[in-house]
């Protein structure tokens, strides 16, 4: 499975990281580091109207190489000038050409909040998006246990982050609700071999109280699937192959987010 090789290569790099810079040292870095002065993002997820975390991403393993030209601080640029309410930024290198520096660059350079893309394992992982210059990190319930779900998301709030728990299945929103999530993520695209249901977010979402910002991941691909997630409550939405395709990036996100709200 896919999300099996994901795990495993990250376990790989968390002990090399670990290995050129230990926890003790990455932990300094972090309490040196001045507070962030971003808006708090869920804030911006409570606040009126449909929001969109706009993605810088370079490949992924289900579709290789997605765009060839990768100015990614240029097109995180554009994003923050178009008005998106948050930037991922993908920094697994195996499967996605990610990288921490991208991460560490984009942060420093937008005014909007920055999301760490990558497969959180470790509370070291949690520290590093810190020192990088996230404001949000993403933790996937698929990849971690009941103890773990509860713990990095407590680690990221006390280093003034936020944290999306992204679910799948009925049982990982569950899960999420129970770890006491206040924002969820809920992705169309099974991790396990990477097929993607639009229908997933939309058959979910019912499950997830009102007061708990929702964000649909995957697969959104036009202005009519954007409305009918707006339509269906949801607070956000997760674009990446679609913008990083896109020739006007900034005019797509703008139309994305004046989608009308049911």
């Amino acid at each position: 499975m896919i999300l099996d090789d994901l795990v495993a290569a990250t376990k790989k790099r968390l002990h090399r990281h670990e290995a050129k810079k230990p926890l003790a040292e990455l932990k300094q870095e972090v309490q040196q580091m001045l507070a962030d002065s971003k808006p708090n993002f869920l804030d911006v997820l409570n606040q009126p109207g449909l929001h969109v975390i706009s993605e810088v991403k370079k490949a992924s393993p289900s579709k290789g190489t997605i765009v060839k030209d990768f100015p990614y601080l240029n097109i995180a640029k554009s994003y923050d000038q178009a008005g998106a309410d948050a930037i991922s930024v993908l920094t697994e290198p195996d499967f996605f050409n990610g990288h921490l520096h991208y991460l560490k660059e984009i942060s420093r350079e937008v005014s909007a909040p920055t999301l760490r893309k990558d497969f959180t394992i470790d509370p070291y992982m949690i520290y590093e998006a810190k020192a990088n210059g996230a404001s949000i990190i993403l933790i996937i319930v698929a990849i971690v246990n009941d103890q773990q779900l509860k713990e990095y998301r407590e680690l990221a709030e006390s280093l003034g982050m936020q944290a999306i728990v992204e679910a799948y299945t009925a049982d990982e929103v569950t899960r999420a609700l129970k770890s006491g999530a206040k924002i969820i993520g809920i992705n169309n695209r099974n991790l396990k071999d990477f097929k993607v249901d639009f229908q997933n977010s939309l058959k979910l979402r019912a499950m997830i109280p009102a007061g708990i910002p929702v964000v649909a991941e995957s697969g959104i691909k036009t202005q009519e699937d954007v409305e009918t997630l707006a339509s269906a409550g949801f607070n956000a939405i997760l674009m990446g192959e679609t913008l990083m395709r896109a020739n006007n990036k900034q005019q797509l996100i703008k139309e994305f987010k004046e989608a009308p709200i049911s």
